[in-house]
């Protein structure tokens, strides 16, 4: 296959790949924008995932929406862990990066503990069937990311909210001389992110994947946060570097079917997209540091 045949033939596993990577990335932007830098992604999507694959594995042949209910438990349980990352950095001012880590760790204990209550493995049970592909073979998925990504951005540019949460994190002062609680502001944000990254670690496990592991995330919540870094918190430059890590990440899966590049071993394919957005931060960081 010619590598254009490649790339025609990708775009629904590219937007598969870059829905969640997009969804997660707009709640770290929207966090970062009030001044939370939100570590702890990569466990919230672990979290979010764990949660919708044992929804959907428990209720699938009792009714039929356990889809659209799992993507909603995933949504509040990431929601509801992301409190802890609130009440440790904004209420007791702890190191925000610590605090990520803790829970990025606490995570991958808390969700095979769970498993091993529930199914006595350390991962769900196959469920039948995951999020059906719709027109072209393209996911819902990805038309709710947009749909995320738009109402993101009329609510931080065009709505007195999001002239306040952005305030949070560049003016904290001048907000609280205006009346407004920077804490709350904080909270909500973090909440938010939480939210969204359990909404997306739920695609990922019910698109990408046939059971909950804890290779399931596999990194996705760090490469939302580069995503976030690299579009500068704003929501073109986030939905641009989420689409370049998810075709990263796309090529990954098909670029092996290209004539001439099946001598490659699949490891290298397999740390493809960490590699290309690694070199990115670095590209990316040494050129703003000198503007």
């Amino acid at each position: 296959m010619t590598f254009f045949q490649v790339i025609w033939n990708m775009l629904p596993s590219l937007f598969m790949i870059v829905a969640p990577i997009l969804i997660a990335a707009i709640g770290g932007m929207i966090c970062e924008r009030s001044g939370v830098v939100n570590i702890a992604l990569e466990g919230l999507m672990m979290m979010g995932a764990m949660s919708a694959a044992v929804c959907h594995v428990l209720l699938e042949s009792r009714i039929g929406f356990s889809i659209p209910a799992a993507l909603l438990l995933s949504a509040a349980v990431g929601g509801l862990f992301s409190l802890i990352h609130a009440f440790a950095s904004v209420s007791l001012q702890a190191d925000q990066i610590i605090s990520g880590t803790g829970i990025n760790l606490l995570s991958s204990g808390i969700t095979v503990f769970i498993c091993q209550l529930l199914f006595r493995m350390d991962r769900s049970m196959n469920y039948q069937m995951g999020m059906r592909s719709g027109l072209f073979g393209i996911y819902p998925t990805i038309w709710i990311a947009l749909a995320i990504l738009a109402l993101s951005w009329f609510l931080l540019y065009k709505r007195p909210w999001g002239l306040r949460l952005r305030a949070a994190g560049e003016h904290p002062q001048a907000l609280i001389a205006a009346g407004v609680n920077v804490v709350r502001m904080q909270y909500i944000a973090v909440l938010i992110s939480g939210i969204l990254a359990g909404l997306a670690g739920g695609c990922i496990v019910l698109t990408q994947d046939i059971q909950f592991t804890v290779t399931t995330i596999n990194g996705k919540g760090f490469i939302a946060l580069a995503a976030v870094s690299f579009g500068r918190g704003l929501p073109l430059g986030v939905l641009g570097a989420s689409f370049l890590f998810g075709t990263a990440s796309a090529l990954a899966v098909s670029i092996i079917n290209i004539r001439g590049l099946d001598f490659l071993p699949s490891e290298f394919f397999n740390a493809l997209p960490y590699l290309i957005t690694l070199i990115t931060l670095v590209v990316f960081g040494r050129k703003r540091k000198n503007a």
